[in-house]
């Protein structure tokens, strides 16, 4: 081959491997200058992946904080803590922003809706995993039932919509939560009520920690600071919390059985009944005058008899036991408010959670759960579900 047409060949050769490997040159080549490269396309950007929840927080040095300081006296010199170990711990407290930014209320406008919620809360995970637990502590609920007359199906809808069993407790660390929400709470209408609540449960866990023997920082809890599986706020675990296993420790975390008592305990001291007879809630319909109105701000507590319900323009198909009774509204967004009468068990749940919707959806999935297992129980709920 003339030296010509080698020369040639193995620069069209160096062309070809050029351009397969994506660099812009001629037929010849040589790379083509910059007015002559052909633009390339930017690449899509990558979506930025929703930021994780920090549950770990940031350091800010709590102990130069004069109202921590000073809420540090008071603690100290009501309880006999050593002041200086006090404020040793407290430099090792991270503020969680995450904390307070969960703990602001929905932004306004938005309607309520009774049944989007409650398909949130009453559903096949929890209905399934609550069978499992009944049949496994069941036991432990009928001690529960017969020693504090609560039901059981109400003991388990508890602890299903607060952790589902044991399986969301809660990864912040408790003090920090607590200290970061009772000096840095957000702007609300009762801010300062907030903070003096949270204050108070700072200084529980620390009582309780001294009680028990255990690390303040290793206690993991809630964005709001509550323990385990049925998620009690500190001050509740000192009151109201009890060893139900027998084996001389109160264990809300790993123990189903504690669990199941302490929540027992809790809704008797707050108000149930055993006596109480019938459904918890019965559905009502409510007439066009409106002069039921006023009965839907009576507060959490039952205070009608039927026969005033009645009076006012409230009905049921079944009539009601003659106890006192609540009106409570469920509202549905843009669909028509539910309404319903509630006797005193049902207020006494709202004192775990001061919500009708919480009530319900703890009254409903414990219904749903008892059906799912097939068990039987004078707390039914009325015709007309």
């Amino acid at each position: 081959m003339p030296m010509k047409t080698l020369i040639t060949a193995l620069l069209l050769s160096a062309a070809t491997l050029s351009s397969s490997a994506g660099a812009q040159v001629d037929r010849y080549g040589y790379k083509l200058p910059p007015s002559m490269q052909k633009k390339k396309k930017p690449a899509a950007p990558k979506k930025k992946a929703a930021p994780a929840v920090d549950y770990t927080g940031e350091y800010v040095n709590f102990g130069d904080w004069k109202e921590v300081r000073a809420f540090l006296d008071e603690v100290a010199a009501r309880n006999g803590f050593d002041r200086a170990e006090l404020g040793a711990l407290i430099n090792q407290v991270r503020y969680v922003d995450a904390a307070v930014q969960l703990v602001k209320p929905a932004p306004p406008g938005k309607p309520k809706n009774w049944q989007a919620y409650s398909k949130l809360m009453i559903d096949p995970v929890r209905t399934d995993a609550g069978v499992k637990f009944w049949n496994e502590n069941a036991e432990a609920l009928r001690r529960a039932e017969s020693l504090y007359g609560v039901p059981a199906e109400i003991l388990v809808a508890i602890i299903g919509v607060e952790t589902v069993y044991g399986r969301n407790t809660g990864r912040f660390r408790v003090l920090d939560a607590l200290t970061t929400l009772a000096f840095s709470y957000p702007e609300a209408p009762q801010r300062r009520e907030r903070m003096a609540f949270f204050r108070g449960e700072v200084e529980a866990t620390l009582l309780f920690a001294r009680q028990t023997g255990i690390d303040p920082l290793s206690l993991k809890g809630s964005f709001a600071g509550a323990i385990g599986m049925p998620q009690f706020m500190p001050s509740s675990v000192m009151k109201y919390a009890v060893d139900f296993d027998g084996n001389g420790q109160i264990d809300l975390l790993n123990s189903s059985t504690d669990a199941i008592g302490s929540v027992a305990a809790f809704l008797t001291s707050h108000g149930w009944q055993r006596e109480q007879i019938g459904p918890v809630v019965y559905p009502a319909t409510v007439s066009p005058n409106r002069a039921w109105e006023e009965m839907l701000k009576q507060g959490l507590k039952a205070s009608y008899r039927p026969a005033e319900l009645n009076a006012a323009g409230v009905g049921t198909a079944t009539p009601p036991p003659e106890q006192l009774y609540g009106l409570i509204d469920l509202q549905n967004g843009a669909e028509p408010t539910e309404y319903w009468l509630a006797n005193n068990n049902f207020f006494a749940i709202t004192q775990y959670n001061r919500s009708y919707f919480y009530a319900m959806s703890v009254v409903e999935l414990g219904h749903a759960i008892r059906l799912a297992r097939g068990a039987s129980s004078t707390s039914d709920l009325p015709s007309g579900m």
